[in-house]
């Protein structure tokens, strides 16, 4: 039977009946939609709850560090308090605008291990490493030195900033070197694992999201229509059978009708939680809201994974970021730079040294991610990173997040009204082996202080500082002072059994029709590194799906 709740023949969309309507414009919507519309026989509505991307700090890379906080541009969740963090809430940070968090990250480029997407091709066929390294090839345009490994006529600009960094990122990667790992130039080639400079989502000194990549381009065209600040209620349904989105904009709650299909690709966070207002997930959770269930699918918002991080405050003696980005004429400097040239400081990410590490030899595959930063800030007790304004004294940061937390969250609906946001459980370090892992990785982070490199340039470890010693202590240290690297996923996961995923591998919900996922809530495993290129990919591999269907 029609959804009686809404009239959708009073307020339907005046734009007419749309093959496919996607909501989310973010990292993966705006690939999508961007592909789909290169077919001038498909009509495609996008339907995005953010504004558009003039904000001058999304362009400007470093800008970031004011997204961070900014409502415009920011959906700005908090979870539910931790119990392994000391009972404090995590903030998370989520893009609401054209471009998702594609244009509010930190830029960095991470493909994942190969082993990752075999995790994923074992539980959802079509989805190996086999199966995807060509599209990451044909969304590349690797702005380095060729490799027939890199893509280098796609879509969204990937640069080598390597010979752009500070100067003590080299002193990083040269206290690496001393530790035994190799250093690795291109950790998105052939081979991961070492010590690098992090790769960047920037073209000649501005930022490229998936919106500048793959959405703007086309958004003039006669058979694709983008709205913005326009927020998804609920799908609207005819039996089992997805026939559109009722969603509210300038005002008015409208209807926009598709006869191919919904597409969800409003983010980790956000598809489970449309999925729930209109009665897809756990029964008794609906039932608990007053959502009449359509589909009892208990693993919607479940198995949420993240990767969380410790970072070491390092003093140097010489100066750091910290004496260009703090002092008034140090800004007024950088930025006349980056005005006039689009250059230094200001045209890079923080995160400029890095890598991928194995703990222990034996490993197959990298079990650590590393991060080297040369600036520092102090997080205040309410968790607020003042990255725009860093510490006075001279100082780095050095730090770690394990590749594959076990630790699962979730997301929870709080309400049947769609404007509130559901709840966030993070669930961090409830497992033995995570707490391991932060155990490991500050071991690690002294192992780099001890090295002749960086005792060369550091004359004190700020923090955690030496009153933290045991692995008690470091447990402890961890529970107050770990924090996300924003990486949340897996809360609509793929696979092939309904009873322990959400979509089947052609991203369609289980036990309805017209309706996918596509984004990184379909991530049936976390990628060993940062997650942006892989949503990315989701969207490319979703459109080839569609359009070899139709």
């Amino acid at each position: 039977m029609p959804d009686k709740s809404f009239n959708k023949d009073a307020d339907r969309d005046p734009h007419g009946i749309f093959d496919y309507v996607i909501v989310g414009a973010g990292s993966t919507g705006s690939t999508l939609a961007g592909r789909l519309a290169e077919n001038p026989r498909l009509k495609v509505l996008v339907i995005e709850a953010g504004g558009s991307n003039l904000h001058p700090m999304i362009h400007m890379p470093i800008g970031y560090g004011k997204l961070f906080y900014d409502p415009k541009v920011n959906w700005k969740f908090q979870t539910e308090p931790e119990p392994a963090l000391t009972g404090t809430p995590m903030y998370w940070p989520r893009g609401k605008v054209l471009g998702g968090s594609s244009s509010i990250n930190a830029m960095v480029y991470v493909r994942g291990h190969p082993n990752d997407f075999n995790e994923w091709g074992a539980v959802a066929p079509g989805w190996s490493w086999e199966d995807l390294e060509p599209y990451f090839r044909k969304m590349e345009n690797w702005k380095g030195s060729p490799d027939q490994t890199r893509g280098g006529s796609g879509p969204l600009s990937v640069t080598d900033v390597s010979e752009k960094v500070h100067p003590l990122t080299n002193a990083y990667l040269k206290a690496a070197s001393q530790l035994g790992f190799p250093i690795n130039t291109d950790y998105n080639g052939t081979d991961m694992e070492g010590a690098t400079i992090y790769q960047t989502t920037t073209d000649k000194g501005f930022r490229a999201s998936a919106y500048t990549a793959y959405l703007r381009p086309v958004k003039n065209q006669k058979n694709i229509q983008v709205l913005i600040k326009a927020h998804a209620k609920k799908i609207i349904f005819e039996g089992k059978k997805a026939i559109g989105i009722e969603y509210f904009h300038k005002g008015k709650t409208k209807f926009a009708q598709v006869n191919r299909e919904v597409i969800l690709s409003a983010g980790a966070l956000l598809s489970p939680h449309l999925l729930q207002l209109s009665g897809i997930g756990s029964a008794p959770l609906l039932q608990r809201h007053k959502i009449a269930v359509l589909h009892n699918l208990p693993d919607v918002g479940q198995h949420l994974k993240d990767h969380l991080s410790i970072d070491h405050t390092l003093l140097v003696n010489q100066p750091s970021l910290n004496q260009v980005l703090r002092p008034i004429w140090g800004k007024i400097k950088v930025g006349l730079e980056y005005i006039f040239k689009q250059t230094g400081p200001l045209s890079m990410s923080v995160n400029q040294g890095g890598g991928f590490i194995k703990s222990d030899p034996s490993l197959q595959v990298p079990d650590l991610q590393l991060y080297f930063s040369p600036l520092s800030y102090t997080v205040a007790p309410n968790g607020t990173r003042p990255m725009m304004s860093p510490d006075p004294f001279a100082a780095v940061r050095i730090g770690f997040s394990p590749c594959k937390s076990t630790s699962e969250g979730r997301v929870e609906i709080n309400s049947n009204n769609a404007f509130v946001a559901p709840k966030f459980y993070g669930n961090y370090l409830s497992t033995d082996y995570d707490l391991q892992m932060m155990v490991k990785g500050m071991r690690l982070m002294r192992k780099f202080t001890e090295t002749p490199a960086l005792k060369e340039i550091v004359t004190k470890e700020y923090s955690p500082g030496q009153n933290v010693q045991t692995d008690a202590e470091m447990i402890d240290f961890a529970r107050q002072n770990a924090g996300t690297v924003f990486h949340q996923c897996g809360t609509c996961r793929m696979g092939t059994d309904p009873s322990s995923s959400v979509v089947d591998q052609k991203l369609r919900v289980h036990g309805v029709k017209a309706l996918r996922v596509a984004d990184a809530s379909v991530f049936p495993t976390i990628p060993s590194g940062n997650i942006n290129a892989a949503a990315i990919l989701v969207g490319e591999k979703a459109a080839a799906i569609l359009q070899e269907e139709a």
